[in-house]
Parts: C-alpha cells; structure tokens; sequence
C-alpha cells in the first residue's frame, strides 16, 4: 500500500469511527394499525384512488404522498412537550401542514370497531426503537364533526407502556379501555427514549353501534405487502422494516407480557419551537434537560450533551486527517 493510500485508509477510517461517513440512517417510524389509525386506513384503501369518501376528502386535501408517507407524522424535537407544540384542531396531523387532510372534522372516516376492557394493540413499527406508548380516549359527549381538541382528550392515557415486545414488525400491548359508547377516538403518542422525536395518531373506532343506527365504514391496516409495494413511492426513510437498531438495542422481541394498565400523569417542560421533518428523520438535537422537581416525562429524551462532543470529535478527525495528508504530500516532494 502507498503512503497516499495508507493515508486516505487512515482519514476514512477516522471519519467511519468518527459518523461522517455513510451509514444507514436509524429513523423511527410508524402508526397503529389495531385500532387503525386514519392515515394507515387511507393508505391501505390506495392512496391513487381510496373509496371512503373520508379518505377521498383527505386526499383531496393533502395529496397522495401524505398517505404514501403513512408512517411519519412526527414532530422531531417534541420531547414531551406535545400539548404546547400542536395546536387544537390539528391534532391528527401533528401539526404538520404536508398531513392536513387528517384533521377534517367528519363524522364518517373509516372506524374500527372497539369494546370496552381488555384489548390487545398494534403499532406497526417500520423503523423500530426504544421509547414510550401513551393512548388517550376522548370524552363522553365528543363530536367528531368539529376539530378535534386537546380537551376533547382523556385528561390522563388509559394505557401507558415503554418498550414493549415487537411481533412481525409489530409493536405489541395490552391495556384496558375505558366504558365508552358510540364513535369516539383514541390519539396515541409514540415518544422515542433516544430521541426528542415523536409520532402521533389518530384511530376512529366505534363502541357498539353509531347513534342513529348507520354502520361506520370499515377501517383495514395496510398489509406487509402494501407496505413494501408502496416503499418506492415513499418519501421517508424506512430504516428497514422489521429489523432491529444496533444503536438502541431494539429489535423483533416476543410480545409485552399482559399487565394492568398505566395511567401515569404526563407532564411536559417548556421547549424550544418544533422542527418538523417529513422526507428524512434524523435524529433532532435533544433539548435541555427538565429541571428538578418539573414532574414525570413520558420518555426520557437522552443525548443532552452528544451532539457537541460529536461536532468537535468531526471537527478534530478532520484536521487529523487534513494533517497526514499534507505530511504525506510533503515526504512526498522531500524524496523527489
């Protein structure tokens, strides 16, 4: 090997060591798909042409590739602060102008049929990580033909879970659903532990049987199939559906054992304003770690101080490098 060659080897070896390199990206993405949420059902009945007339509106209102892009309606420096940073009536679009047909106020987007009491559920995790479930219910008397509210919510979640077991790409979890009846909602709240990013979605479902005796359209989840057929379409990065992260250890698990279920108060902190991703979700920079006594978070958000440490690590490796190539240049002309 030249001295030129060992040099570049050297220099690429540092910045592989260092994160500059190329690798491939670990983005957390996905949506619940038992009960199914809207923009999960929206994309199985085909972004191109959907047959509720819901969907159609939403489509309508928001173009195909939100419905391509089904797995990431994200707010990427959340960090528990998901009350301060999506305003009331855009709840199901986490805010985020790309998902905005979401957020129509509409008495017959397609439901899933719910009851009462134990429930088993699923979220499809394409990009699995570490992190935690909060799922809230709306209140008695909730009317789904206007924007929906943070206080049409639950004050607490009926179910709260971290980390639970992952089945075919699915996360799975048990909880107890409160006694409801007619069309209602359940928002859930997928914050990741190794990250301020945070997913969100909204699942229609029906407790018995609509007032007036109309049945709900059917909600369907997207099948593996149409999730893979659709992928080239797809603007996010999948992260690789199914596999586990070697940076954060998650990874397919047998399912969560049953348990009773949580209803731990979620508190939030102030934060900075959101930045919003929806092609590519790296990891955003953390924020500031909560001050003592400001309560429980629903996930830690971690990697305060990474950031720094890695620019200046970049920056070190850089000039490392820059110095051997030049040195290498140097005994290169000595010998001419």
């Amino acid at each position: 090997m030249t001295s030129r060659r060992t040099a570049t080897a050297a220099v690429t070896a540092a910045l592989v060591l260092s994160g500059l390199a190329a690798a491939p990206g670990a983005s957390a993405h996905g949506s619940m798909t038992d009960p199914v949420s809207r923009v999960a059902a929206c994309y199985a009945e085909g972004p191109e042409a959907p047959r509720s007339a819901a969907c159609k509106a939403a489509v309508a209102a928001s173009g195909t590739q939100a419905f391509y892009d089904w797995n990431g309606v994200n707010v990427a420096n959340a960090a528990g602060q998901h009350r301060t940073l999506i305003p009331d009536g855009k709840l199901c679009s986490a805010g985020n102008d790309k998902y905005r047909g979401l957020d129509l106020a509409r008495a017959d987007w397609p439901a899933s049929g719910m009851r009462s009491g134990a429930h088993t559920f699923r979220y499809k995790g394409t990009a699995p990580h570490r992190g935690s479930f909060a799922l809230y219910v709306t209140k008695d008397g909730y009317d789904p033909s206007k924007p929906l509210k943070w206080s049409d919510l639950e004050d607490e979640p009926f179910v709260t879970v971290t980390d639970p077991g992952m089945e075919n790409g699915d996360y799975v979890f048990r909880g107890n659903v409160p006694k409801k009846s007619g069309r209602h909602l359940i928002y859930s709240v997928w914050q990741r532990s190794d990250s301020p990013e945070a997913f969100y979605t909204c699942s229609d479902v029906v407790f018995g049987q609509e007032a007036g005796g109309a049945p709900a359209p059917s909600a369907s989840a997207p099948t593996d199939e149409q999730i893979e057929a659709g992928e080239g379409e797809s603007s996010v990065e999948h992260g690789g559906h199914g596999d586990g992260d070697a940076a954060t250890g998650a990874r397919e698990t047998a399912a969560a054992p049953a348990g009773p279920a949580t209803t731990a108060p979620v508190r939030e902190t102030a934060t900075t304003a959101p930045v919003r991703e929806t092609a590519s979700h790296a990891p955003a920079p953390a924020a500031p770690a909560p001050a003592a006594g400001s309560g429980v978070e629903l996930a830690e958000t971690g990697g305060g101080a990474t950031a720094p440490y890695l620019a200046g690590g970049a920056a070190a490796v850089l000039a490392l490098g820059a110095a051997v190539l030049l040195g290498t240049a140097r005994r290169r002309r000595v010998r001419r």
